[in-house]
Order: C-alpha cells, then sequence, then structure tokens
C-alpha cells in the first residue's frame, strides 16, 4: 500500500527516502476513477488509519463493493480506526477483508502471522469476509533496504512461514499483494507461491494491471490508484460481483489466481528454491475481459 498506511512515529527522513525509491518503479497517480470499460468488474479500495472514520454509507452509494482494511504491522502496531472501518463497511453491505503490512526483518512470518490472526486477521466462511491479506512491499523506513536485508531464498521463507501459519489459523491461504517489480528484485521473481495464493498486484496511472509476478497468469485484485471517488486506494475485482460473493465464502481452496479459472497442479512447497527470471508476463485488461466474459457493472 501506500507509505501512509505505516507508523507515524517512525523517522520522518526514512519515509521521504522510502517514497523516492518507490516513484523510481510505480507511476504516480492522481485522483483517478476506473478505467473506462464497457464491462467494468467490481470496484473496490483499501483503507488504513490515514482514512480515519469512513462513511460507509457514502462509499457503498459510490460504488464500493469491496474493501481491505489495514489491521496490523510486524508484531507492535494496530489499526486503532480498524474496528470502524471494518464493521462499518460489512453493516453498509460491503464485502471486507483485512490485511497484515509485513515487516520481514522484525519478526518471523510465522509470528507476524499469529499476530494479525489476534487482532483481526481471521476469516469466516459468511461471504462476507474476504481471505487475509499480506502486504508485502518496498521497505518504507529504509530506502537503502528495499528488501529488508533479506536474500531471495530468506524472503521466500520468510513469505511460506507467514502464509503456512495463516492457514493453520484461518483455513485460508492469504491473498498476496505486492507489485511485479518488488516481486522480482526481493523473491528472485519466485513462482512458488502462485498456484496457491490469490495476487492483489499493485500498478498506478495506466490502464492495465500490466505484467505480473513469478508464475501468476491472474490478477484477482488489481490497485489502479492512490486515490478516487473511494476513499483510500482504488482497486478493481477480475470477476463479476457474484463471483467476489464466491470467493469471499470459499474461492478455490488452493487460492487459486482469478476465481473461476481454473490452475495448474499447486507446486511443490519448496520455499528456498528460487527459479530464474522469466521474461515479463503482460496481460492487458482486453484479455481478462476474455477470461471474464461475464464481468459486470454492478
Amino acid at each position: 500500500m501506500a507509505r501512509h498506511r505505516t507508523r507515524l512515529r517512525r523517522r520522518a527522513g526514512a519515509l521521504a527516502a522510502a517514497t523516492a525509491a518507490l516513484a523510481l518503479t510505480c507511476a504516480t497517480a492522481a485522483a483517478a476513477d476506473p478505467p473506462d470499460r464497457a464491462a467494468s468488474p467490481p470496484k473496490g479500495h483499501d483503507v488504513s488509519s490515514h482514512q480515519k472514520n469512513v462513511d460507509w454509507p457514502a462509499a457503498q452509494a459510490r460504488g464500493a463493493r469491496f474493501v481491505y482494511v489495514k489491521a496490523t504491522e510486524a508484531t507492535d502496531y494496530q489499526n486503532p480506526y480498524f474496528h470502524q472501518q471494518y464493521d462499518g463497511a460489512r453493516d453498509a453491505g460491503v464485502i471486507r477483508g483485512a490485511y497484515h503490512f509485513a515487516l520481514p526483518d522484525e519478526s518471523s512470518g510465522a509470528k507476524q502471522a499469529r499476530y494479525f490472526v489476534a487482532h483481526g486477521g481471521d476469516w469466516r466462511a459468511d461471504g462476507w469476509t474476504l481471505p487475509p491479506a499480506l502486504d508485502i512491499e518496498y521497505n518504507p523506513y529504509s530506502a537503502k533496504h528495499p528488501c529488508y536485508r533479506l536474500g531471495w531464498k530468506r524472503m521466500t521463507a520468510w513469505i511460506w512461514s507467514f502464509s503456512d501459519e495463516l492457514a493453520r489459523e484461518t483455513g485460508r491461504r492469504p491473498v498476496i499483494y505486492t507489485t511485479a517489480h518488488w516481486w522480482r528484485q526481493c523473491t528472485g521473481d519466485s513462482h512458488a507461491f502462485a498456484s496457491r495464493h490469490p495476487l492483489w498486484v499493485a500498478r498506478h496511472g495506466t490502464s492495465d494491471p500490466g505484467e505480473l509476478p513469478g508464475g501468476w497468469q491472474y490478477w484477482t485484485f488489481w490497485q489502479y490508484a492512490t486515490s478516487g471517488r473511494l476513499p483510500g486506494d482504488q482497486n478493481l475485482f477480475n470477476g463479476t460481483s457474484g463471483r467476489l460473493r464466491t470467493f469471499a465464502a470459499a474461492g478455490d481452496p488452493r487460492g487459486a489466481g482469478a476465481p473461476g479459472v481454473p490452475e495448474a497442479e499447486a507446486e511443490p512447497h519448496t520455499p528456498d528454491a528460487v527459479t530464474p527470471l522469466p521474461a515479463p508476463v503482460h496481460l492487458p485488461f482486453t484479455q481478462v475481459a476474455y477470461v471474464h466474459p461475464d464481468n459486470d457493472l454492478e
């Protein structure tokens, strides 16, 4: 997510440096509406303490069909507005989920997953709760160490540690939020996660999500702007409103990339394996519309 989602008590200088590093990897996005397409997927957003108390009936009236709410960061931060945001979204008829901002250099993946689940990151099959999400991206506190001082093997092992513990606690693998550039730089473009984890890709200021991280053939969520009609970052779901509800209720038990789209057999759980860098995969929005011919505007 955007840098402002992290703790304000960190040094402002580190935050400024991180912003400069992030600017090198993704386009800057001003307030934006979704790409103008005839068949538009469900619109959503993600929020944190930066948005404070959200007017959920107004957000729903402006088109919000889903939202991800920041719950935790590392093992010592909880969003003070979490319950107003998370419960308020449900009360307004908006499907919601919780996300955790990872700081892999502070503690193990398993420890952060347990903290997340204990403070809002649980999941239940009620049709209103999205799978918990792992936000893993550039280090917002050190431009010098964008990968948190972890090499490819240690980073993929950390992500597996988080995923395995979350699956034990909730029965669901996390949705992984990241950028294609960070994934290449910090995991070696690992293909080990695509068959078991839905992808939430961030790419701003463009008309399509562009290249996808290693192994993913489809995106499940696309964060396309940092501001717009809805509070917080702007997102789309890859499918219809009906598929969104199905994904919230159960989805693919292994966490396939796009709901309703068959996947290859899951790869072995080998977090230390690092694959060679492949050519980038480009997935224009028109191809996504073809995969989901029943995309509708609801």
